[in-house]
């Protein structure tokens, strides 16, 4: 193994969003995580949405304004749809 490449092995504190905090080992002494064993609905057999970025309200955004988009729009409508002509 080289000598000096590798970074510095210490103890560090793992600090959850909810508030739990632990420690264990790294190259960081504070490590700062969304989820742990404390919350996650894997280990906590609760059904919950973990939904950190917003994701499904932005999603929620997008559809509503797609919907409202094609109704301006007029995008299939039964009256706006082109009659075939009978044949001759």
């Amino acid at each position: 193994m080289k000598k000096n490449i590798h970074p510095t092995w210490m103890r560090a504190t793992v600090v959850c969003a909810c508030g739990n905090k632990f420690e264990t080992f790294g190259t960081k002494e504070l490590l700062k995580v969304e989820l742990c064993s404390k919350c996650h609905p894997h280990f906590t057999g609760q059904q919950r949405i973990v939904d950190t970025g917003g994701q499904v309200e932005r999603f929620m955004r997008r559809m509503a304004k797609a919907s409202a988009g094609k109704s301006a729009s007029g995008e299939g409508s039964a009256e706006e749809a082109t009659t075939v002509p009978a044949a001759k």
